[in-house]
């Protein structure tokens, strides 16, 4: 007997979209609820409990964001947003008000699909006990002994460093905001800024990466913060 189907909740209002988004869950065994206003989907979400939602910022009927915000005060089923281009200050409040990920219109059926992998996976793992070893074409992180190998040479991080990395690491493959990582690594220190961010980000390539101008690992998501790549 194989794995049962998952549900998936589409709000979205551009029919091109959801008849694309339809073909591509179908088509992987997804069972698909379609919602083209806030209100429609508000009722699906709590009448059919799907695993996964798919939220589009700009509805007829309410702003994306307010949906959101509806969500999370009752479900942590993973939502991932579709976001025009140029919403960089949309996409940021999003990820600080409860969502998973975020995606940039146009996109493609590969990338969404693997954020969606990391979603659901990372939502089976909480509550779970955190597996202490991360690795990645080769990049070995013991969450458990605070060591990191890279081409299984070890490298010495300053504590800020390594909690940097130990974020990103805890949200492999999902976007982590510049806030999120203030408030985790520097505890919310209000001298600390995105400028600072971006400094230990510099650094921690440089440690490592390959080619740090060229990075493989921790790439930067324009305006919005930074994710460490998991291989889905």
């Amino acid at each position: 007997m194989g794995e049962p189907e998952k549900l998936v909740l589409v709000i979205e209002d551009e029919l091109a979209i959801v008849r694309f988004l339809r073909a591509s869950f179908q088509e992987r065994r997804f069972k698909v609820l379609e919602a083209v206003n806030g209100k429609t989907a508000l009722d699906l979400a709590a009448t059919k409990k799907p695993d996964i939602i798919l939220l589009d910022l700009g509805l007829p009927d309410m702003d994306g964001l307010e949906v959101l915000k509806r969500l999370r005060q009752w479900t942590s089923a993973p939502v991932i947003i579709l976001s025009a281009r140029g919403q960089e200050g949309d996409k940021i409040l999003a990820l600080d008000k409860g969502a998973d990920d975020y995606l940039t219109k146009p996109f493609g059926v590969a990338e969404l699909m693997a954020r969606v992998r990391v979603a659901l996976r990372h939502a089976e793992r909480s509550g779970k006990e955190e597996e202490p070893v991360f690795e990645h074409d080769g990049l070995k992180v013991d969450l458990a002994a605070r060591r990191v190998w890279v081409r299984k040479k070890e490298m010495h991080l300053s504590p800020h460093q390594y909690d940097l990395l130990a974020v990103l690491v805890r949200n492999a493959g999902r976007v982590v905001s510049q806030k999120q990582l203030i408030k985790e690594v520097w505890k919310g220190s209000e001298e600390t800024t995105a400028e600072s961010v971006r400094i230990f980000v510099h650094q921690l390539r440089h440690k490592i990466e390959p080619d740090p101008v060229r990075p493989k690992h921790l790439k930067t998501e324009p305006g919005v913060g930074y994710r460490l790549e998991s291989g889905d």
